[in-house]
């Protein structure tokens, strides 16, 4: 394969999108500095349950493929790197049928398993999923780049300096492109101590996504949500107490019995009816992944580098 020329190019936005396509980019030999009005740990990656699982992304034979690529990559880190936070679980999702998901061409381990699922579903399915702790990601993603994240408000994409200009900024999409198409998914989660839930295994149940529910373990506490409200891109992100009661209530039907609440915590989940990965001129739009960035980051940001190659 060719090898792009090396070039000078910025990243706008510092969730786990632009930081990981900055990294895949550095690798390719170029010239990378990321600018963003807040470092990762401020953006909604920093709030996400963040188990590998194609969820509220279109369209599904790309996102099938973007997943694969991640999936395989973040497997690699997993054995390689335990400082950047990636481990990986047995995962149960909830089904009312035995028919495979859509997303089953990316979990090459997928299987439907005997008996019902914790949650209260008639079936379960059962696949290896990296589960990434944001506060240990981010930080590795950053600390892997050459020159620091700089902080800094963008107000138009042509007048950022490089050769190539890479929009990660998520819901901030809207304001720079006028894109339409983009909704604020609202979500909140609750952390808990492990009580006596395994951290070995998480579960999953999006069968109805006003009822969404899951328990995602991580090195020393346990994700409790979640919901998926429309809702403006204002929308204040001060965690409902009333639903974090009912997401906790909801577990404790089910019979799991998780321990002390420590927190809760919302964000913003920039949905499109299509991720948008496409160039435009000298920029590359690489937004509007949904509830699926960690899921999606390392296979967009491969088909950016593919991009850069082929010009």
């Amino acid at each position: 394969m060719r090898q792009a020329p090396a070039r000078h190019i910025t990243v706008v936005g510092a969730g786990v999108i632009g930081l990981t396509t900055a990294v895949v980019l550095q690798r390719d030999g170029h010239r990378v500095q990321v600018i963003a009005a807040e470092r990762g740990e401020r953006t909604t990656s920093a709030v996400a349950a963040a188990l590998w699982h194609p969820f509220a992304a279109d369209p599904p034979e790309r996102v099938n493929a973007w997943s694969r690529a991640s999936l395989d990559e973040l497997t690699r880190i997993a054995g390689e790197h335990p400082e950047a936070g990636v481990d990986l679980l047995t995962t149960r999702e909830a089904s009312d049928r035995t028919q495979l998901p859509w997303w089953a061409p990316s979990a090459p381990d997928l299987a439907l398993e005997p008996g019902p699922h914790p949650l209260g579903a008639p079936y379960s399915f059962r696949f290896t999923a990296p589960r990434i702790e944001p506060s240990l990601h981010l930080p590795w993603l950053e600390s892997q780049l050459h020159s620091p994240v700089r902080i800094e408000r963008v107000q138009s994409l042509a007048e950022v300096e490089g050769d190539c200009v890479v929009n990660c900024t998520g819901l901030g999409a809207r304001a720079l492109t006028g894109d339409g198409e983009l909704l604020a998914l609202y979500g909140q989660v609750a952390l808990v101590e492990p009580g006596e839930i395994p951290l070995d295994v998480a579960l999953g149940d999006e069968r109805n996504e006003s009822a969404l529910v899951y328990v995602v373990p991580r090195r020393r506490e346990i994700v409790i949500g979640g919901c998926v409200i429309p809702s403006p891109d204002d929308r204040p992100l001060t965690p409902d107490p009333e639903r974090t009661d009912a997401m906790l209530q909801r577990v404790r039907a089910a019979g799991l019995r998780p321990g002390r609440l420590l927190g809760a915590r919302a964000g913003l989940r920039p949905y499109r009816s299509a991720v948008r990965l496409e160039r435009e001129g000298r920029v590359i739009h690489n937004y509007g992944h949904g509830g699926a960035g960690y899921t999606l980051a390392w296979g967009c940001a491969s088909e950016v580098s593919a991009m850069l190659r082929h010009v």
